[in-house]
């Protein structure tokens, strides 16, 4: 059996699987869900919001590079950042929708994860957020979560675009991740470097959940 790049990443993460999914099954825990689910929304805009300008430096860091892949990954980041463009608008159309608005202040987790991203962008090197991407997107709404907090809250079906629109797409954006992430055959310097961002993210992750779980009847 060949052991691809991609394998290894999933087997290093399969660990933080118990864990983020235990916060994910608190945080979307049936008791004041109304008011969590407001403050998921405002908490997650600023992290969404990050998306497209981390994808375009880690394009542009990409093309300053002379070796192997570099080229492919810019492209694949290129492409991402058009895939990602706009998202932030829906989840601000959501939160409107919903009758709540973005938190003044971004959440130190929700710095810190992309904050992270941008250092080692920076400073270790572009791949690695290849490992920050694969949790985000290994981790998307179910497809029927949408419909599940539309019922518990009472919210407007408009309050949910951005659920149902992850819960359709990242699954396909997954497999694309993998797919770029075989073809550069990363050193093993690389690699680690790719799960080292993925082990950080998923563990940042599950800390964002549950603080978002432990004040259900605060509004954002």
């Amino acid at each position: 059996m060949t052991v691809t790049a991609s394998l290894t990443l999933r087997t290093k993460l399969m660990p933080t699987t118990t864990a983020l999914g235990a916060a994910t099954a608190v945080l979307w825990r049936p008791d004041g869900l109304r008011q969590r689910y407001l403050r998921y929304l405002a908490a997650m805009y600023p992290l969404i919001r990050a998306s497209v300008p981390l994808l375009e430096r880690a394009a542009e860091r990409c093309a300053e590079l002379d070796e192997p892949g570099a080229r492919t990954l810019a492209v694949y980041y290129t492409r991402h950042a058009e895939e990602e463009r706009d998202h932030d608008t829906w989840l601000l159309e959501d939160l409107a929708v919903a009758g709540a608005v973005p938190a003044a202040v971004p959440h130190p987790l929700v710095v810190e994860l992309a904050g992270a991203q941008y250092y080692r962008i920076e400073h270790e090197h572009p791949v690695a957020l290849l490992g920050y991407m694969a949790v985000l997107e290994g981790n998307a709404p179910g497809p029927r979560l949408a419909d599940r907090l539309a019922e518990a809250t009472g919210l407007p079906d408009g309050a949910f675009r951005t659920l149902r629109e992850h819960a359709e797409l990242d699954g396909g954006h997954l497999d694309d991740l993998y797919r770029v992430l075989d073809a550069l055959a990363p050193t093993p310097a690389r690699q680690t470097a790719v799960s080292v961002s993925a082990l950080h993210t998923a563990d940042l992750l599950t800390r964002l959940f549950l603080c978002l779980a432990d004040n259900p009847g605060e509004h954002p």
